[in-house]
């Protein structure tokens, strides 16, 4: 089994010639209409286990606007399995049709099952797991965000030899799946910079479970305060960002990174010379339920 897949292109980004470095977004934001970016990769082996070990329903985690929700949930019609989505936020129940993403899902065939937020905590617990086994029967699991190896090995592809002579790769951060992946194929002489979009140390934890070089590093100044927050400095900076370059970021991943890239730019971080590669991994499905927020705040919104 093959997605229907584009293959990435680096795009260059425009730049002052002031840093004089050379600056490329790999657009993997591009590869699936619907499956994009490190979706796309997390997903690709999960679904080929699932279906040589027999299963027709996949089960996995996530919040109201999870990328990852979204995707196994196409993943789960295009390929023929039953979907169940555990959704963090039991008041979320009956909201369905105020929301894009689980809107989008539920089109999708997938089935919900809402739970409060400290019962969600529990999702990785034994228990946890047989108690939505007698509620819903067997299912391949796949975790919140997507990562387990076999999702790291698909995120192993992202890079290919066109990449080899870039000096940084610079990637969001979520689970630490993506990254993990981008430093296993990465050579080592390239510098791995991960943006973390969660506040907390757990990271630098998580990813030395799956990798085993040294060429990596993760950059915690540019959460925003953590998962899903966000500022008007940073919207406006992706609103700019997408006139000069004509390309959408998103507010939770992407968006965080490019601009983290450009402060350290401006404060001289890069060697002159250098030639920066950033991974564009996806997400834009998550921008009209930002807006829903970003309106109610009385913020500027996403174009």
């Amino acid at each position: 089994m093959i997605f229907q897949v584009n293959k990435s292109i680096n795009q260059p980004i425009s730049l002052h010639k002031k840093y004089g470095v050379d600056l490329f977004l790999k657009r993997e934001d591009d590869i699936h209409p619907f499956i994009s970016g490190n979706k796309y990769r997390k997903l690709k082996y999960n679904i080929e286990e699932a279906k040589n070990l027999g299963f027709n329903t996949l089960l996995t985690f996530g919040g109201a606007f999870s990328n990852h929700i979204a995707a196994a949930a196409f993943a789960g019609k295009e390929f023929g399995f039953k979907t169940i989505g555990v959704i963090r936020g039991d008041e979320l129940r009956d909201k369905i049709q105020e929301n894009p993403t689980l809107s989008f899902a539920k089109a999708c065939g997938m089935q919900f099952k809402f739970t409060s937020r400290e019962l969600f905590r529990e999702k990785h617990t034994l228990s946890f797991i047989e108690k939505l086994k007698e509620e819903f029967g067997e299912f391949y699991l796949l975790p919140e965000g997507g990562t387990n190896e076999l999702a790291i090995k698909g995120c192993e592809e992202i890079l290919t030899e066109e990449d080899a002579n870039f000096d940084f790769v610079c990637c969001a951060v979520g689970t630490g799946g993506t990254i993990s992946g981008i430093i296993n194929s990465s050579k080592t002489s390239q510098q791995i910079l991960g943006f973390p979009a969660l506040k907390g140390s757990f990271l630098n934890e998580d990813i030395s479970k799956f990798v085993s070089k040294q060429n990596w590093n993760i950059i915690t100044d540019y959460d925003f305060g953590g998962y899903a927050k966000v500022n008007e400095a940073l919207i406006r900076f992706i609103n700019q960002f997408k006139k000069e370059n004509n390309i959408q970021l998103d507010p939770v991943y992407t968006g965080k990174m490019m601009f983290g890239i450009f402060d350290l730019l401006e404060k001289g971080y890069f060697p002159k010379e250098s030639k920066i590669l950033a991974i564009h991994t996806g997400g834009l499905q998550g921008i009209s339920g930002m807006n829903i927020v970003l309106k109610k705040k009385k913020l500027p919104l996403i174009e």
